[in-house]
């Protein structure tokens, strides 16, 4: 399966996700905020490729993009957050509470 991650995002909102057969089976949206904070609000995957690592790919993604484009992230969604507690070395585009 091609686990290629795409972007779509328009007027500071989009999303990363990952396409089978032109249907998209994992997504993580995010919104971009006014001080270059991105922020995750939402991870999903469709049930029947929960397990794949898919969404956990996502959120990689979305740090690894936050440090190419100088952003910091705000993980609101759960998963995320949960990923940015298992995963210390995303702590460095984690945005800090003001």
């Amino acid at each position: 399966m091609n686990k290629k991650i795409q972007q779509k995002e328009a007027d500071g909102k989009g999303m990363f996700y990952i396409e089978k057969d032109g249907d998209i089976i994992a997504e993580l949206t995010y919104t971009l905020q006014d001080n270059n904070v991105m922020t995750l609000d939402h991870t999903e995957t469709e049930p029947e490729y929960t397990g794949e690592g898919l969404a956990s790919g996502l959120v990689k993604h979305s740090v690894e993009y936050a440090r190419e484009n100088d952003l910091k992230i705000d993980p609101l969604c759960k998963y995320a957050a949960a990923q940015f507690e298992r995963h210390e070395e995303y702590h460095d585009v984690k945005a800090t509470e003001e």
